[in-house]
């Protein structure tokens, strides 16, 4: 074989074998790392790991013991708890651009303030779109509800696909509603009998967001564990201890409640 013969057919081999190289996608982009977990928790179905990579548009998911602690290159903190599914669809952290997306279950989110011009943190659920600046909150999804509570700062929440916001005046689905520091929301389908009622969030249910999306061993399970539940089961008790007082009364004019909560 001539020189040029040889030179030639080496130039060629360099290029098909570049080919391939140039095909192919560029590298994941890079959203974070899985900080703590408690199984059975998964990350795009296979088995979770500590210190593991988390990529863009990478899916989460926890059984009924299991709980996901990420943590996202900005310095923001995502706690899934159990029972849960949640999508890092999005997160650059130079350009402060998140998008988060829960189908089911709960997640507090501690989020870094949003400082970038056009910057922005959103947590989408079947039924409302969450915006934050900068705060601490946790949000939920399950019997068609959204729950969404506010530790700290301010959020942003916005029915979407016909739902409603209860606590709002009005029962329009386009208005965004603003929960401040101690305040919840419920973004449901259904319009409540009584109403839209209170935002302020009650002690017991601000314990149970807390604990649900706590990732430390030992933690219990949450798979019981429903906020809104929590909320009416409460409201239910208060009803009836008012009932039983008013009819406790109507004997003699006066009642004394005993140890139990009954007239005496």
């Amino acid at each position: 074989m001539s020189l040029f013969k040889r030179f030639t057919a080496m130039v060629l081999s360099s290029l098909l074998t570049a080919v391939p190289a140039m095909s192919q996608p560029a590298s994941n982009q890079v959203a974070g790392q899985i900080n703590a977990l408690i199984p059975a928790a998964t990350r795009n179905s296979q088995t979770a790991k500590v210190k593991e990579e988390l990529d863009w548009n990478d899916l989460l998911k926890t059984e009924n013991t299991g709980r996901i602690r990420a943590g996202l290159t900005d310095g923001s903190i995502l706690s899934v708890g159990s029972d849960s599914e949640l999508r890092i669809v999005q997160h650059d952290g130079a350009s402060q651009q998140t998008s988060l997306e829960m189908d089911f279950g709960k997640v507090r989110s501690q989020v870094v303030k949003v400082t970038k011009p056009g910057g922005k943190f959103e947590m989408k659920t079947p039924n409302a779109v969450i915006g934050v600046i900068g705060t601490d909150f946790y949000t939920s999804f399950e019997s068609n509800k959204t729950t969404v509570i506010c530790y700290k700062g301010q959020v942003t929440v916005t029915p979407t696909g016909g739902a409603h916001a209860m606590g709002k005046s009005d029962s329009s689905s386009s208005n965004t509603v603003t929960v401040s520091a101690g305040q919840m929301v419920v973004v449901t389908s259904e319009i409540p009998p009584a109403g839209f009622q209170t935002t302020s969030t009650p002690p017991d249910v601000l314990e149970t967001s807390l604990s649900s999306t706590s990732v430390k061993p030992g933690a219990p399970p949450s798979g019981h564990s429903h906020v809104v539940r929590n909320v009416l089961i409460a409201s239910g008790l208060a009803v009836g201890l008012g009932l039983g007082l008013y009819f406790g009364t109507r004997g003699n004019g006066r009642c004394k409640v005993g140890p139990n909560g009954g007239c005496q």
